[in-house]
């Protein structure tokens, strides 16, 4: 599969490149030779043959310095630093593949190995299209080289981005499905889609073929729960996925996934490294084998149901089990969700709300709920509080155990206010609206401070032999 935007952003660079190259020759450069000698051949008595060979690679490596200058090198470089097939690129075309380079490094050689398989042979740098193409298709084969490589597609519903490619870690992409050449038909135009989509290209290799799929379908998994706890949009999984081993053909797998998305979660250019950093860290510290494990996978049984009511119930559950333990008898999960959630001022009316959507629960419990707009913006509101609570867990801004915390903050009594005439002194509220949170990279890495040792993604994922490649796909 080739990504349009890195073809594209190549050929404009060696087209640059062949400008300034020619350039050269037309000022007075020549490009140097070297005698090579053609044996005779067998059983010939005759003399040896000699030729002269043009160095093109030696006088492209020498203007290296005035083609990194080119408008069109820097959107070369980092495009080419994300693909997946650079060092064994860079292998094919007889360079080390530089482990002990730096990716900097090894960029340049292969957009040098890139122009000299361009221009081979050549001493006028006249740019031909048909060789162009040649190369760029040599460099994408870099990446399929491996017979073991897993190709994964999904289709994304509730999601939107505004770059053409968004590399989230080496080998998981989300992309506009324009931007990507050689996808399946089904993730192009799925069956199940009411409007714009994108897809999620997992690329990787395990030595288990057999394990593979389950395991990629595993990291799309992942992908799904992080995007969900990042933003207030429903996103959610098209029902397939199609995979395919090498070259091979495309083969449907389902995901297991299912329901619509509600609203759209729009991630800017601004905010992609925030959610690379985010999707990292949900990765290596979601719960597995807990309570608040179990709540977690609730809240996503809850996203992907149709009806309102369902997902209403699986979110009221989950918040029974972080919030009250003792049993909905106690009748304190509406207190202690607003202690959470709520500045004191409107812990009133966050009560109220809980009340109602308990009340809406009962009444679709016994068969008398009707369904009103109002009821889908309450199932929403609880939705968001639940997916708030879960987010500041696992990036580790509250603790797991919320109950002694939100007791505590029920207890405190609120600060008396400053007198109407005097500036209002700096006091801070018992607990600040999880709307009101500093910038979610700021969160992050207050969150690695406050917990250096988190679940790692043998844990996450379950021990493999092959946990460095997910290491390496999803960290």
């Amino acid at each position: 599969m080739r990504s349009l935007q890195l073809q594209s952003a190549l050929s404009d660079y060696v087209e640059a490149a062949a400008v300034a190259l020619h350039a050269e020759i037309v000022a007075g450069a020549e490009v140097p030779f070297e005698l090579e000698q053609q044996g005779a051949r067998r059983g010939s008595r005759g003399p040896s043959l000699y030729c002269y060979s043009p160095l093109t690679r030696q006088f492209i490596d020498e203007r290296l310095p005035t083609l990194e200058r080119l408008p069109a090198h820097a959107e070369a470089v980092r495009l080419l630093a994300e693909f997946d097939g650079l060092d064994r690129y860079l292998v094919s075309s007889g360079l080390d593949s530089g482990g002990r380079a730096s990716t900097r490094t090894r960029v340049n050689a292969a957009l040098g190995a890139l122009l000299a398989d361009v221009f081979e042979q050549q001493t006028d740098f006249e740019l031909n299209p048909e060789r162009l193409q040649a190369a760029l298709a040599r460099l994408e084969q870099a990446a399929l080289s491996a017979t073991s490589e897993l190709t994964l597609v999904a289709v994304l519903h509730g999601l939107t981005i505004t770059s053409p490619e968004l590399a989230l870690t080496r080998g998981l992409t989300i992309a506009q499905p324009h931007a990507l050449d050689g996808l399946p038909i089904g993730a192009v135009a799925p069956a199940d889609a009411d409007g714009g989509h994108l897809v999620v290209v997992l690329a990787t290799e395990w030595q288990d073929s057999r394990e593979s799929v389950g395991r990629g379908c595993e990291v799309l998994i992942d992908l799904l729960r992080a995007l969900r706890l990042f933003g207030d949009g429903r996103v959610t999984l098209g029902a397939l996925a199609w995979s395919r081993v090498g070259g091979g053909a495309w083969n449907p797998q389902p995901l297991g996934t299912g329901g619509r998305p509600h609203g759209m979660l729009v991630v800017t250019a601004e905010q992609e490294d925030e959610l690379r950093a985010f999707c990292s860290l949900v990765s290596r510290r979601a719960p597995h084998s807990n309570e608040l494990a179990w709540a977690l996978r609730r809240f996503e049984l809850g996203c992907d149901r149709d009806s309102a009511y369902e997902a209403l119930t699986d979110h009221l559950l989950a918040l029974r089990v972080l919030l009250e333990p003792e049993g909905p008898a106690s009748g304190l999960l509406s207190r202690r969700l607003a202690a959470l959630c709520a500045i004191p001022a409107r812990r009133t009316e966050l009560i109220e709300r809980a009340e109602e959507a308990l009340a809406l629960e009962r009444s679709y419990i016994d068969g008398s709920a009707i369904e009103h707009a109002g009821a889908h913006t309450l199932a929403t509101d609880m939705a968001d509080h639940l997916r708030a609570l879960l987010r500041d867990v696992v990036c580790g801004h509250l603790t797991p155990d919320l109950v002694p915390l939100a007791d505590e903050l029920l207890v405190e009594p609120d600060p008396e206010p400053a007198p109407a005439a005097e500036p209002a002194p700096d006091v801070p509220t018992a607990v600040p609206a999880l709307g009101d949170q500093p910038a979610l990279a700021d969160q992050l890495a207050l969150a690695e401070e406050m917990a250096p040792g988190a679940a790692s993604v043998e844990q996450i994922l379950g021990d493999s032999s092959q946990s460095q490649e997910i290491l390496d796909i999803f960290i």
